[in-house]
C-alpha cells in the first residue's frame, strides 16, 4: 500500500521524537522523495554532506534506512550509485517496542527480554557489546546468561543477523517476453511489488546465515553430518568461518517475526470474539503447528496440517488438556463452514487443514470500517455501507434505499457525503429524457482501507503530540509538590496513561490495516 500524506507526517514525527529535528529533515526528504543518493539528500535537505552521512549511519543503525545500489545497464562503464531508502514499516515499529518486548517476556522470560531491550534501544549490537552493556547496568545478568538468551532469541527467530550493508538490486527485465514471465511467476509466487519490498528481498540472507544458531545445532548431530541430502542452507554453514561465533557478528531484532506473532495473536482474539474459547484454543494450536513452516508475514494461508498434529498441540496446553478429539473436530468443522455473517476461517483439503489468515483478518477489517461509518455518518449510512460492501457491482440509489430501509431523498444525501470523503465510488449514467443523471454506487474496499488508515495515522499523530505536551507539563518532582499542585500533577499522569492506552489500541488497528 502506497504511503499516505498523514502516514508520511506521522512517520516523520516518530523520527523527530526518537532522533531529533535535525535527523527528521533527512527522514522527511526520503519519505517524500523516495530513494536518493547521498549528494541528492544533502542538496534537498540543505545540510552538510558529512552531517548527512552521520544521520544516515544513525538511521541505518536503528534499522530505519537501507542502503542499496542498482546494477548499471549492460555495457555501461558507470559505477553503481549507492542510494538510500527509508523503511517506513520499521519507522512505525519504533512505537511498538513495548509490544515486542512483552511478546518475548511472555514466551522466553525476563532475561531474554532484557537482551532484546538492549537490541531495541540500540538497533544493532554484537554479543560483546551486549555483554558490555550488561556490565554497565544496575541489574546485571552475567555474560553466560546473555549468550544463552541470545541463542534462545535467535532460535525463536526474534533476533537475526544484519543484512548486507549495500545489496545490489538487479535490473528488471523489459520487453514482451519479460512481461509474460512476470505474469506466470506472479501466479506461483508472491512477487514483491514495491521498491522497498524488492530492496528488502535483495538484502534478505539465507536462513542458515540469518539464524545461524539454529542450523549450527542441527549440523552438530551425526545424522546431519552424514546425510548426503543436507540442505543448501546447512551446507553453506560448513563453509562459514568459525569467526561467526565471535563478537563480530552483529545482531538486530527481527521485526518480521514480531509482526507474525502479533498477527497470530490478533487472529486468535478475532476467533474468540466471534465463536468461543474452545475454538480460540484450537486455532492457537494450529498456528503453533504451522509457525515453523510459515516463511513470510503476509502469506494469506498457513501450511497444511493434519488432525493428529493439531490435537497433539491442543492437549499440550493447559487450557486444552481436557478437550476431547471430537470437540477439536467440531471446531475445525465450524471453521470450515461459511455463513452470511462469517467466511470460512480454515480450508479443508485432502485430510489436511489450512488457516486462511486473510479471511480471519477481513472480518476484523469489515467491523472496523463499519464502525467508522457508523460513528461518522449514522445508522442509515451504516446499513447502506454494509449492503454495498456485500455487492461486487455498482448499485442504483433507489435499490440502496430499499435495502437500507431509508427515505430515497435522504439516501442520496448520505451517499454523496460518503462519496465526497472517498468512502464510495460513484458512476453517472445519462438516461434519455431525464435531466438528473442516473447514479450508481459501489464500495471500493481498497480505497476505503487506505482512507481509514490515513485517518488513523492522523489520529495517532494528534495523540502523540498531545502526549508530548502532557509530558512537558510534568516538570516538578512529586516530592516537592503539595496541595493543588500535587493534585494537578496526578491529573496529568492520569491523562498520560489514558492517552498512552488509546494510542496503544489505535496502533493495533493500524497494524490490522497495514501490517497484517
Amino acid at each position: 500500500m502506497a504511503l499516505t500524506e498523514y502516514g508520511i507526517v506521522y512517520a516523520n514525527h516518530i523520527i523527530t521524537v526518537h532522533f531529533g529535528s535535525v535527523v527528521s529533515k533527512v527522514g522527511e526528504c526520503l519519505l517524500r522523495r523516495g530513494p536518493l543518493s547521498l549528494r541528492d539528500i544533502s542538496r534537498l535537505a540543505e545540510s552538510d554532506i558529512n552531517q548527512v552521512k552521520d544521520i544516515l549511519y544513525l538511521l541505518i543503525q536503528h534499522n530505519c534506512v537501507q542502503a542499496f545500489s542498482v546494477e548499471p545497464p549492460d555495457g555501461s562503464e558507470n559505477k553503481a550509485i549507492v542510494q538510500y531508502i527509508v523503511l517506513f514499516n520499521n519507522v512505525l515499529h519504533l512505537v511498538r517496542y513495548n509490544k515486542f518486548s512483552r511478546v518475548v517476556n511472555q514466551e522466553l522470560g525476563s532475561q531474554c527480554g532484557a537482551v532484546l531491550d538492549g537490541l531495541l534501544s540500540n538497533g544493532r549490537l554484537t554479543l560483546g557489546q551486549l555483554i558490555e552493556r550488561d556490565r554497565d547496568s544496575e541489574n546485571t545478568i552475567g555474560s553466560e546468561s546473555i549468550r544463552e538468551s541470545l541463542q534462545k532469541l535467535v532460535a525463536s527467530r526474534f533476533v537475526e543477523r544484519i543484512p548486507p550493508p549495500e545489496p545490489v538490486l538487479g535490473k528488471k527485465e523489459e520487453g514482451p517476453d519479460a512481461k509474460k514471465r512476470d505474469t506466470k511467476a506472479a501466479k506461483i509466487f508472491e512477487e514483491p511489488e514495491s521498491l522497498e519490498e524488492r530492496i528488502l528481498e535483495a538484502a534478505t540472507l539465507s536462513e542458515a546465515i540469518r539464524f545461524p544458531h539454529i542450523f549450527r545445532e542441527d549440523s552438530s548431530s551425526s545424522l546431519a553430518d552424514n546425510d548426503s541430502y543436507i540442505s543448501e542452507g546447512k551446507r553453506k554453514l560448513h563453509d562459514v568461518d568459525s569467526s561467526d561465533l565471535s563478537n563480530e557478528v552483529i545482531w538486530r531484532p527481527s521485526f518480521e517475526e514480531f509482526i507474525r506473532r502479533l498477527r497470530h495473536k490478533a487472529c486468535v482474539e478475532i476467533v474468540r470474539e466471534r465463536t468461543d474459547e474452545g475454538c480460540a484454543i484450537v486455532l492457537k494450536a494450529m498456528l503453533e503447528v504451522g509457525r515453523s513452516q510459515e516463511k513470510k508475514v503476509k502469506t494469506d494461508k498457513s501450511a497444511p496440517m493434519s488432525m493428529g498434529s493439531i490435537y497433539e498441540e491442543v492437549v499440550k496446553t493447559e487450557a486444552g488438556r481436557t478437550m476431547l478429539q471430537e470437540r477439536v473436530q467440531a471446531c475445525l468443522e465450524q471453521f470450515s463452514a461459511t455463513s452470511s455473517n462469517l467466511p470460512a476461517f480454515v480450508i479443508e483439503a485432502d485430510d489436511s487443514y489450512i488457516v486462511d489468515f486473510k479471511s480471519i483478518i477481513s472480518v476484523a477489517l469489515k467491523d472496523e470500517m463499519e464502525a467508522v461509518v457508523m460513528r461518522r455518518y449514522g445508522k442509515e449510512a451504516f446499513r447502506m455501507f454494509r449492503y454495498l460492501s456485500q455487492e461486487d457491482r455498482f448499485v442504483e440509489t433507489n435499490k440502496i434505499a430499499d435495502a437500507a430501509l431509508a427515505e430515497k431523498k435522504d439516501t442520496s444525501q448520505i451517499l454523496l457525503k460518503m462519496w465526497k470523503d472517498s468512502y464510495l465510488h460513484m458512476q453517472k449514467l445519462a438516461v434519455t429524457g431525464v435531466y438528473v443523471p442516473f447514479l450508481l454506487w459501489k464500495v471500493n474496499k481498497l480505497s476505503v482501507s487506505r482512507q481509514i488508515l490515513d485517518e488513523m495515522y492522523h489520529a495517532s499523530l494528534n495523540l502523540s503530540l498531545r502526549l508530548t505536551h502532557e509530558v512537558d507539563s510534568e516538570k516538578e518532582p512529586m516530592s516537592k509538590l503539595e496541595g493543588a499542585s500535587k493534585e494537578r500533577l496526578n491529573k496529568i499522569k492520569a491523562k498520560k496513561m489514558l492517552l498512552s492506552s488509546i494510542r496503544f489500541k489505535l496502533d493495533d488497528a493500524i497494524m490490522l490495516f497495514h501490517d497484517f
